[in-house]
């Protein structure tokens, strides 16, 4: 009977423990009520942590708060105008033989984290040769066994 009671006593004992960490683990995710307050937000430019693209870090302020937020900087032609500002692109134009580039035109979708973007953009790439590719239905000649 002692042996049961003695079980019973540290089963307690685990589970109050167990029960005060779970709810300290809850306390700590949550932010300070001061900032839920703050409805107006204003974001600067996403800083890569090092070189010129890649991870990096976002300070926003309200009032007088600040925070930083994780972010990312477009390692490709996106680089030029910012992750943060999203276009709609028509169709690539043809090759321009004296540049060797083509260029499309995007007009202005949305703006993320409130920051100031262009209405419309150009973007320009280098012409690639035409290679045709097969079709996945198309077998190749001289592969495979004729009957």
């Amino acid at each position: 009977m002692r042996s049961l009671f003695s079980i019973a006593l540290v089963l307690l004992a685990v589970m109050m423990v167990t029960a005060e960490a779970s709810m300290k683990k809850k306390e700590k995710g949550k932010e300070p009520k001061a900032e839920a307050e703050c409805s107006e937000w204003q974001y600067g430019k996403c800083v890569p942590n090092s070189g010129d693209c890649g991870a990096g870090i976002r300070e926003a302020t309200c009032n007088e708060q600040t925070k930083k937020t994780k972010c990312k900087v477009p390692c490709n032609w996106k680089r030029d105008f910012g992750a943060d500002c999203k276009y709609k692109f028509g169709r690539w134009s043809e090759c321009d033989t004296t540049t060797g580039t083509r260029n499309r035109s995007g007009t202005l979708k949305k703006a993320l984290f409130n920051v100031q973007c262009q209405a419309s953009i150009t973007v320009s790439k280098p012409c690639t040769p035409k290679t045709p590719k097969p079709k996945n239905g198309e077998k190749k000649k001289g592969k495979g066994k004729e009957t």
